[in-house]
């Protein structure tokens, strides 16, 4: 090879090195749930994948890792948390996390294999409820819509047991971690149960739900990222494609109510 053909030969590569790697596909990880958070993110993949992001889906089952992976930059969001829980745990645990967007609602409901109506629970009743502070919280505002307890007055999320002004049925209420609180309703009454892991145990909130959480929750599930980050290209590009006719196509066609689009 003489030197202008090698000069052209080495020009070429450089060029065509410079263009793979100006074309090549950023990695956004993101941690979720599996149902019903993995599923809709499996939805937006290969559109953003035209868009050169390669959407990695790390599943966890629970709802502390996710929190600190992030946090640690092994993630790069995560997708499997309401907005009060994301603010409670970030204060908490004195995490720089913040929402980059609400993509939907899950209404937690009320389950039972001893009971179809609520009203039919005997006194002194075991009644669960998750154990984290905001979902417990929720969980005791869902007893009390029903009619079951009166909460004292202005405590909302961040309601305890302490905070049950009224159980006329004198219900015991069961503090359980919330993953497994569908497998936990065997031994008890009843459980208050967030609809991603209802849905992960084939319980239908719509159907198997003796009492369930009103449809204008303010508990929307969000995208979380650290803070500062919401504004990159990539996360802005991945809330486009959650926000979109065709997510919210799949909610309403897949879930039937038990999940609702927040957009």
């Amino acid at each position: 090879m003489n030197k202008r053909n090698f000069l052209i030969t080495a020009a070429l590569s450089a060029a065509l090195c410079f263009f793979g790697t100006a074309n090549a596909a950023e990695t956004l990880k993101i941690g979720a749930s599996p149902v019903p958070h993995a599923d809709i993110l499996k939805v937006v993949q290969p559109e953003l994948a035209k868009k050169g992001i390669d959407l990695k889906i790390i599943e966890f089952s629970d709802y502390v890792q996710p929190n600190l992976a992030l946090s640690d930059k092994d993630l790069d969001a995560n997708f499997f948390q309401h907005l009060p829980y994301l603010e409670a745990f970030s204060k908490d645990h004195r995490l720089n996390l913040v929402s980059a967007g609400a993509v939907h609602i899950e209404p937690m409901g009320v389950y039972s294999k001893k009971v179809k109506n609520l009203t039919d629970l005997k006194k002194g009743a075991s009644v669960a409820i998750p154990n984290d502070p905001t979902n417990g919280g929720r969980a005791l505002q869902v007893l009390a819509a029903a009619g079951l307890i009166k909460m004292k007055d202005g405590v909302g999320v961040n309601g305890t047991p302490l905070d049950i002004t009224d159980n006329p049925k004198r219900i015991r209420i069961v503090e359980v971690e919330a993953a497994t609180l569908p497998r936990a309703l065997d031994d008890l009454d009843a459980a208050v149960i967030n609809s991603n892991y209802a849905l992960g145990a084939k319980l239908n909130p719509t159907k198997d739900a003796i009492a369930i959480e009103a449809k204008d929750s303010p508990y929307a599930n969000v995208v979380a990222v650290r803070a500062g980050d919401e504004n990159k290209p990539a996360i802005k590009e991945l809330m486009s494609s959650l926000h979109s006719p065709e997510v919210k196509k799949f909610i309403g066609d897949k879930y039937n109510g038990a999940v609702v689009p927040a957009f």
